[in-house]
């Protein structure tokens, strides 16, 4: 039986150019960037081509991005980092939806003495730049605001936000994983200060990502050791994986409109067969700007884990939710902050397609999920 993915949110395929970017520095570049020799300068000129195509990417100058290994350590430098490095910080605003590596590292600073404001969303899962304003107080030292969410793909509205904060002289983070590759990334003239992003999300390598942080901007280290990432993140670079990172940079960049627009049809295409052919049925967080890639669909009746379950067998990959939180005894956070009864949001499935799904791929997981919700909700009624 042949696979078929639909759960690029979790994670992607290693594109196949990106691999080869990876292999040959493996076998070719494999000196340490901070060596003065001719290896480690070979390796350092790599580092700092992935800088600059990551930063292309977003509109950033390279000296702004910080190469990490991964979104939640991204996430963590910024939201710890930047609090930390400011005394007396009393005051952080997030939201009820964020990914769990800003949700809880806003724990630990609430352990640290740091009070944190968690604004709720509507019921389409946007948080509304005025709620920002009205969580404002003069204590406040950072706003933390995802670009996209990551199981239902709402897109917030960062340049509102960032104006909000801006006027109030507070710092602004916005968690990029989800929408890095997705839509278009300027975090100029959106006016952030720290934008995280994940290799891994994008057809890179796992383990690597990037902090932008705003030239002038000051974070607390989370680490210790040698100078590398101009002081901010010590450890001996994985430029292997940063070179992969900057190859698949570059694919996106080339590419992403015309990506964007057919896996929206595609998305589009799995909702709407879905709606018309299956009953009880309706979309999570449907009528507002969303990532091209991502739905979010609810199945009266059934348990979401089942039919996980249900699809893998028949061979079809997706997911409950973020995958961070697989195994979750309770209900989404993200579902249920959006209104979502318990049973509702235990019954949603994630689809996130990528750049290898097809239309005739789309039309077999219909006729899978079809089935698959069929035979539940029968069993069900006679358990």
């Amino acid at each position: 039986m042949q696979y078929v993915y639909f759960d690029h949110n979790a994670t992607t395929p290693v594109d196949a150019r990106v691999l080869e970017t990876v292999v040959a520095c493996l076998d070719r570049t494999f000196g340490n960037a901070s060596s003065i020799h001719y290896f480690g300068q070979a390796a350092k000129q790599r580092l700092e081509q992935a800088r600059r195509q990551v930063a292309a990417l977003i509109q950033a100058s390279p000296a702004e991005v910080i190469f990490s290994s991964g979104g939640t350590e991204s996430d963590n430098m910024a939201v710890l980092g930047a609090v930390r490095a400011r005394t007396g910080a009393r005051h952080v605003i997030t939201t009820a939806i964020e990914h769990p590596a800003v949700l809880a590292a806003c724990s630990q600073l609430e352990r640290e003495g740091v009070e944190v404001t968690r604004v709720p969303v509507n019921g389409s899962g946007v948080v509304e730049a005025d709620s920002i304003r009205r969580a404002l107080r003069p204590d406040t030292v950072l706003v933390s605001v995802m670009h996209a969410n990551n199981e239902l793909g709402t897109i917030q509205p960062i340049a509102e936000i960032a104006e909000i904060a801006r006027e109030a002289a507070v710092l602004f983070h916005v968690d990029g994983v989800q929408a890095l590759g997705k839509i278009p990334v300027d975090v100029r003239a959106l006016g952030i200060d720290f934008y995280s992003v994940s290799g891994h999300k994008l057809y890179a390598p796992k383990g690597v990502g990037a902090l932008y942080a705003r030239k002038g901007t000051r974070t607390a280290a989370l680490t210790f050791g040698g100078h590398h990432e101009r002081d901010r993140r010590p450890g001996t670079e994985n430029v292997p994986g940063i070179a992969g990172f900057g190859a698949a940079a570059e694919l996106a960049a080339g590419h992403l409109a015309a990506d964007a627009a057919r896996i929206a049809s595609l998305r589009d295409r799995l909702e709407r067969a879905v709606l018309d052919r299956i009953p009880q049925t309706g979309v999570n967080g449907g009528g507002v700007p969303r990532t091209p890639n991502t739905t979010n669909i609810y199945f009266d009746g059934i348990d979401g884990e089942a039919l996980v379950i249900a699809l893998d067998l028949r061979g079809f990959a997706v997911s409950t939710g973020s995958a961070c939180s697989s195994g979750a005894v309770t209900p989404s956070h993200v579902l249920t902050a959006i209104g979502l009864r318990p049973e509702r949001a235990r019954a949603s499935i994630r689809f996130s397609l990528g750049i290898s799904n097809t239309a005739e791929q789309v039309d077999a997981l219909v006729n899978a999920l079809e089935a698959s919700v069929t035979h539940l909700r029968r069993i069900s009624v006679h358990a």
